[in-house]
Parts: C-alpha cells; sequence; structure tokens
C-alpha cells in the first residue's frame, strides 16, 4: 500500500516538475541589471541580463583594422577590366578592399566565391552580380544616411559578420491563404523569433519595411477610417515591428519612447528620431536594392514565395544599440563612401524631425511615427 502511494505520488510530480521546468525555460535567471535612461520615477529604464550582453558582446566585436593604402598611383579602372564601382581608387586601395570583402563574407571560399577562377572579370557568378550591388547599397547608406548611421556608416562586415549570407534576414510570409480544416493564423497567434517570440503578426517587414503602411496604433475617431488612424491590425503589425526592433537593438521600449505618453514626439527620446530614419532607410534598400536583384538570385537562395532576401533592424544591430557597438569600420575604405550620388532618391535629412504630440497620431502621412 505503501509503495502504490509513493508511486502514485511519484507519478504526479514528475509530470508538475517536467511542465514546470518547460514554462521556466522561457525565463531569464537572476541577477539582471539596470540602466537609468530618462528621469526617476517615469519607468524610464533599461533592464540587461550579464548573459545577453556577453554574448551579444562576441557577436558584435569588431573586425581588425587593415592597414590603409595610398590613393597614388594608377586607377583599378585602368588597370582592371569591369571594374564598375570601384574603378576610382587606387590599385592599392583597390586590392586591400578586396582582401576585407573576401574575409567579411567567405572567409573560407576566397576569391572564388563571387570571381570566376579563369577569369576574375567575368560576371558569370551571381555572387559577383549581388556583391556589386551591395557595393553600391553600401554607398549609398554611408553617403545619403548618415540621418541614421551618422559618421559610422557601415561595411559589409556590418551585416555578414564573416557569413557568405547575413544571418539575420527575411522572407515575406507564406502564410496568406486559408488551409481547410487546419484553419488561418493569418501569419500571427504563434511565437515566432521575428517578433521576440510574441504571438503578433510574424511578417510586420512586408508592409513596414518594405511596404509604406503606416504604423499607427491610435485611432482619434470611434471608427478607424483613413490612413491617420489604426484600426487593430494596424495596431497588431505595428506592436510586431516594435518587438523586433527592441529584439534587435537589446534595448526596452523606453529606449526610445517615454512611458509617460508613449506616442509623444515631445517626450520621447533622440533615439526614436535616429529609428524613425532606420524604418525608411530600410525600406530604401529593400525596394531600390535587393528587390531589384529578383532573377539574379538562384533558386536555392529564395524564400517560400519566391521572393528575394531581404533586410531589416537585425540584420545589421544584431542585438546591439548601436552596430559593433558603434565600432568605426570603415577607416581606410574611401571606396564605401563614394563621392558620386548613386542613382537612386537621396532622403531629406533635416537636422531636427518637427515635434509632435499624441493627437498627431491622425495628422499628415508623413508625419513621424
Amino acid at each position: 500500500m505503501t509503495s502504490l502511494s509513493v508511486s502514485s505520488v511519484f507519478l504526479r510530480i514528475v509530470p508538475a516538475g517536467l511542465a514546470a521546468a518547460l514554462l521556466l525555460t522561457g525565463c531569464e535567471p537572476p541577477p539582471v541589471k539596470t540602466v537609468q535612461h530618462g528621469y526617476r520615477g517615469t519607468a524610464m529604464v533599461q533592464v540587461y541580463h550579464p548573459a545577453t550582453l556577453e554574448a551579444d558582446a562576441a557577436k558584435n566585436a569588431p573586425p581588425e583594422i587593415s592597414p590603409t593604402a595610398s590613393p597614388d598611383g594608377p586607377k583599378a579602372g585602368a588597370i582592371y577590366q569591369n571594374v564598375k564601382v570601384l574603378g576610382d581608387l587606387s590599385v592599392g586601395q583597390f586590392a586591400g578592399l578586396m582582401v576585407d570583402i573576401t574575409n567579411w563574407v567567405a572567409p573560407a571560399q576566397g576569391c572564388t566565391y563571387c570571381h570566376a577562377g579563369g577569369n576574375f572579370a567575368e560576371d558569370t557568378l551571381y555572387t559577383k552580380v549581388v556583391a556589386r550591388k551591395m557595393l553600391q547599397m553600401t554607398q549609398h547608406i554611408n553617403n545619403d544616411w548618415k540621418s541614421h548611421v551618422q559618421n559610422v556608416g557601415v561595411t559589409c562586415y556590418t551585416c555578414h559578420r564573416g557569413n557568405n549570407v547575413p544571418a539575420n534576414i527575411w522572407f515575406r510570409s507564406a502564410d496568406t491563404a486559408p488551409r481547410g480544416m487546419v484553419g488561418w493564423k493569418d501569419g500571427q497567434d504563434a511565437p515566432s523569433q521575428q517578433v521576440a517570440y510574441a504571438s503578433l503578426p510574424n511578417d510586420p517587414f512586408s508592409r513596414y519595411l518594405e511596404g509604406a503602411e503606416e504604423i499607427r496604433v491610435n485611432s482619434v475617431t470611434a471608427l478607424p477610417e483613413g490612413p491617420a488612424n489604426a484600426s487593430i491590425k494596424s495596431a497588431e503589425g505595428t506592436y510586431g515591428l516594435m518587438m523586433h526592433m527592441s529584439s534587435s537593438l537589446g534595448v526596452n521600449c523606453t529606449y526610445c519612447h517615454n512611458t509617460r505618453g508613449f506616442a509623444s514626439w515631445e517626450l520621447s527620446t533622440p533615439q526614436r528620431n535616429v529609428a524613425w530614419y532606420g524604418i525608411r532607410m530600410a525600406r530604401d534598400l529593400n525596394n531600390q536594392y535587393l528587390d531589384t536583384l529578383a532573377g539574379v538570385y538562384p533558386d536555392y537562395r529564395l524564400g517560400a514565395t519566391g521572393d528575394v532576401p531581404k533586410l531589416n533592424c537585425a540584420t545589421c544591430h544584431q542585438g546591439a544599440f548601436k552596430p559593433l557597438y558603434g565600432a568605426d569600420i570603415l577607416q581606410g575604405h574611401p571606396g564605401l563612401v563614394a563621392p558620386k550620388a548613386m542613382d537612386v532618391s537621396a532622403p531629406a535629412d533635416p537636422a531636427v524631425i518637427p515635434a509632435a504630440t499624441v493627437s498627431d497620431a491622425a495628422t499628415a502621412k508623413d508625419a513621424p511615427g
């Protein structure tokens, strides 16, 4: 009888213990660190976990800076064939940048990851065509998007970190139609890494970082009408994007927003302005550069709907509030900051975004927010 009772208790305790263990796997064990990010008493605090900080620091260690090559001597465009982007660099600058790009993107494969072994001038490999477009995109970011990247800028390493394909890319969701008795979740109600494992729409990127849908939460009328107001669906999409941004930068909501009024631009931190430009930069890059590579990538590089890989906040930030914690890795690489303008529309770069209030959620289409 005693043995039966022990067995019975054991059979009850073990499943309960396993269930508790599974629930706790999603929790971070103490201790945590907090940093005051605003006025005391306003809950403007950033919460960090030492283990996460350690992992993110390893991912965001900058590469070694190569020696600066001399700009003197013959130009690469006069010496080498089929140099369409970096021809105005000296031969020394050109060779140095090629070595760095190899280390940043294809350290295992070497030069032949992009170049045909028998003739480096050929465009027979798709990777070379993509790399040329990525060089133009990098120049565009460093020239025309200082409103987001400031003077630190970006290089190929910012996204690639030694990988052929950046670790954080996205494709359009394939969950676009009902599926019989299984039903249709419409791309949400299932935890997704893309939105920090929330059950929010897991593809806010198609709407906000490729498309130009309004990022809205609050409505000012009883029935949401027009682009300035928000439906429940647009609010869910907005929160999905915000969760992605928070996770990508390793910060809380209060890094940009003030808890006294999340929608108020007057109460927000300067980082919200930078993020506003970053959203528009991502749209620009996805549309002007990445989407234009349709037809270049082989099928195995495409998403479930046949679209090309695209970028979001995590592509560059990878858990850091500034990619590589703001390390200046542009030193010695003038080819990535070309003086000539690219064939794209340069964004406006006012010194300060006009301040907005809570009621401005229903104002003009181009208002920040």
